[in-house]
Formats: structure tokens, sequence, C-alpha cells
């Protein structure tokens, strides 16, 4: 079960290194849309653009990355993955949407 782990951690990273996932959004949108999913925030239209730019694969790894971190073992697990399932959708709706006219 524990090579199982590895093997995971070893893809998951090699799909963040592949698809410059880290590098492809800046500080302040990572951190709007951290706190999207692990606490309580909204994203500004101007992250969401960059998240969907960043792409679902991209942003299932980096959560997928914070979820394998110790610091955050005690967060229920299907609750994140809801909630960052939530914070894409909304995105895409947000950026899916026409904009208001002046």
């Amino acid at each position: 079960m524990g090579s199982l782990n590895v093997y995971s951690l070893l893809v998951n990273d090699r799909i963040i290194k592949e698809n410059n996932c880290e590098t492809k959004s800046g500080l302040p949108c990572v951190l709007q849309v951290f706190t999207s999913i692990f606490e309580t925030g909204t994203i500004s239209s101007k992250c969401c653009s960059k998240l969907v730019v960043l792409g679902k694969v991209c942003h299932s790894a980096l959560v997928k990355r914070i979820l394998e971190n110790p610091l955050f073992k005690d967060l229920s697990v299907a609750t994140i993955i809801a909630k960052s399932i939530q914070t894409w959708n909304n995105c895409l709706a947000l950026i899916d949407s026409p904009s208001p006219s002046p």
C-alpha cells in the first residue's frame, strides 16, 4: 500500500512539472484559490480566468499535492475535493457568462 502512495505522489509531481502548473499562476491567485477551497473566500474574475487557463489537470494535481501534505492530514478529503470541484465549476460559470454591458 505504501508503494502505491509513493507512485501516486511521483505521478502527481510529474503532472505538475510537465504542465508547468506551479509557474502559470501568480501567488495572489494561488492564495485566492487556496482560501476558497481550504477556508472561506472568493476568487476574483481575473484569478478565475487564470485558473481556467491553468486547466483542470493542474488544478486537481495541485489540490492533491496539498492534501498529501502532513499539515492537512486532519482535513476531510471528501469535503476538500467537493470544494475544489465547486471552485472549478464556479470559475467556469463566471468565465463563460457574458459580461454586463456598460
